[in-house]
């Protein structure tokens, strides 16, 4: 599983549905990366578990609360979901860009 590369990942919350654009590199056993969205744009660092990923980052919009990611790679395409802070789980999507 090569999880390399750009993807689009959505986030379906219960404030509707938000992108994230993902890159992705990987190496051995964790990856880095960069995140851009309408929630702000940072760099990344996640654990590679075999075909799964995950990652965490803060954001301050619409709220202040940390996001945390745990998602399958399968092909190009990316199944999972998202704890959001307080407001419990949310499942995401994606598909490389």
């Amino acid at each position: 599983m090569s999880a390399d590369g750009n993807w689009k990942i959505t986030i379906n919350t219960p404030m509707g549905a938000r992108t994230v654009n993902a890159t992705i590199k990987t190496n051995g056993d964790t990856f880095t990366g960069s995140t851009s969205s309408d929630m702000g744009s940072q760099d990344i660092t996640g654990a590679v578990d075999g075909d799964k990923l995950t990652w965490s980052f803060d954001i301050t919009n619409p709220m202040p609360m940390k996001l945390e990611f745990d998602a399958k790679v399968e092909g190009d395409k990316m199944t999972g979901n998202v704890k959001l802070g307080m407001f419990g789980n949310a499942p995401l999507s994606g598909e490389r860009a």
